[in-house]
């Protein structure tokens, strides 16, 4: 693309790249950019090697003595001796697993995960690693305890009618990994091009509503990376230190890529944090038809995968398994742009959506501010919880801050509408 638009364009994504990172990793180490070539510069590698084992444990040991998450609370210098020697059956180390964790040592009071997965055997390999982080980031989510899977839309309480003069948009997004495959943190070049392959033809074989296109990072044309630009359907490179020290971003653009339905409310991310990235999304209120369009897509593209003979990484324990534990289970954020000018000005609207397990943002991603009273609200949660359970928390606790912002503009208490903890 030329000179100007790349510099436009990396302008315009850096920001909103950076807070999508930070979801996870809050006020990461600072990413130094080259003003010369206006790319991120990536601070860190994965180059561990089997040299580490001429050494001791605590030779190796990372020092973890300033670090604020969860890797970090667990790793302990006996938990490292018993893994380091550990390696998955396609090489997947420990020192893999946490390097994340130990290049961005957090915020002494945001305290998240700190590793990833590189395989779907990773959580089995590690799991004296990731059974403890699971259950501190997923609300004491024990290793015996089983997950719940439940993609009918019809059992869907209401959702068709949020407010439209409060709710903007809606959406509800998810991550699909594809068994046989290393996660993207892990992936060969070969692998990586062989899962967008792969999806690229499951996705060629949707009908109807969700008949689309897909669009190759490395060989867009300026016109189409533009118009995805303004359609705020594009990802680029990863710029969050979270993100570069898994791995994630090697090789890019190569293998990764854009797809959506002709009506832009179904869109597909390949290859970017997770193997999939899934997201129905509309304007308007109604989340019901949202979700409908999501379950229907979701179900027919695992169809389709299953007829070429592969599937989803599931267990009955994690759910699906994805990159990020944060994500493990539904994977499912349903969240909506929601005007609420007088409610967060009050003093108990952190509490009420905590309360309602419900969490905020600014329209813009993790950590910007909101813009004319609008937030993005979505559901806390992700693992323990069916996805028909979690859009449900979203549209019943979206209806009552709602009913509460309309009280507040007429300047009447909510006390008696504060819910119970959830």
């Amino acid at each position: 693309m030329g000179r100007w638009r790349e510099r436009l364009h990396f302008r315009q994504v850096f920001r909103a790249e950076l807070a999508r990172g930070e979801e996870r990793f809050p006020f990461a180490v600072p990413l130094k950019v080259s003003l010369l070539s206006d790319r991120p510069v990536m601070p860190f590698s994965n180059s561990h090697n089997l040299s580490k084992m001429n050494y001791s444990a605590e030779d190796e040991y990372p020092d973890l003595s300033l670090h604020n998450n969860h890797m970090a609370s667990i790793l302990t210098l006996e938990l490292y001796t018993k893994l380091r020697g550990k390696q998955t059956s396609s090489g997947f180390t420990v020192d893999d697993c946490i390097q994340t964790g130990v290049d961005n040592p957090g915020h002494p009071f945001i305290k998240t995960v700190g590793c990833v997965a590189g395989d779907e055997e990773s959580y089995d390999t590690f799991c004296d690693l990731f059974d403890p982080v699971i259950e501190d980031r997923h609300g004491g989510y024990k290793p015996t305890d089983q997950h719940k899977t439940d993609l009918n839309a019809d059992n869907l309480e209401g959702g068709d009618d949020l407010d439209p003069n409060y709710v903007l948009s809606s959406r509800v997004r998810t991550g699909r990994s594809i068994r046989g495959f290393c996660l993207p943190p892990h992936c060969s070049r070969g692998e990586r091009r062989a899962i967008e392959k792969l999806s690229v033809e499951a996705l060629a074989s949707l009908e109807g509503d969700f008949s689309g296109k897909y669009y190759a990072l490395k060989n867009m044309t300026d016109a189409e990376q533009q118009q995805l630009i303004d359609d705020h359907f594009l990802f680029d490179k990863p710029v969050s230190p979270l993100l570069l020290a898994s791995g994630m971003a090697r090789d890019w653009p190569d293998g990764r890529g854009i797809w959506h339905n002709d009506n832009k409310t179904f869109l597909v991310w390949i290859n970017e944090e997770d193997h999939l990235r899934i997201i129905s999304m509309q304007k308007g209120g109604n989340m019901k038809e949202v979700f409908a369009r999501f379950c229907s897509g979701l179900t027919q593209l695992e169809s389709l995968f299953k007829s070429q003979n592969y599937e989803y990484m599931w267990n009955s324990h994690l759910g699906y398994i994805l990159t990020c534990p944060s994500n493990l289970g539904t994977g499912l954020r349903a969240g909506v742009h929601v005007k609420l000018p007088n409610l967060s000005k009050h003093e108990k609207f952190g509490d009420v959506l905590k309360r309602l397990r419900l969490q905020k943002r600014g329209t813009g991603g993790v950590d910007t501010a909101a813009v004319g009273g609008v937030f993005d609200i979505s559901n806390a949660d992700r693992l323990g919880f069916s996805e028909v359970e979690l859009v449900q928390m979203v549209v019943d606790g979206v209806k009552l801050l709602i009913e509460m912002e309309k009280r507040l503009e007429k300047g009447q208490c909510i006390n008696d509408l504060i819910p119970a903890q959830k």
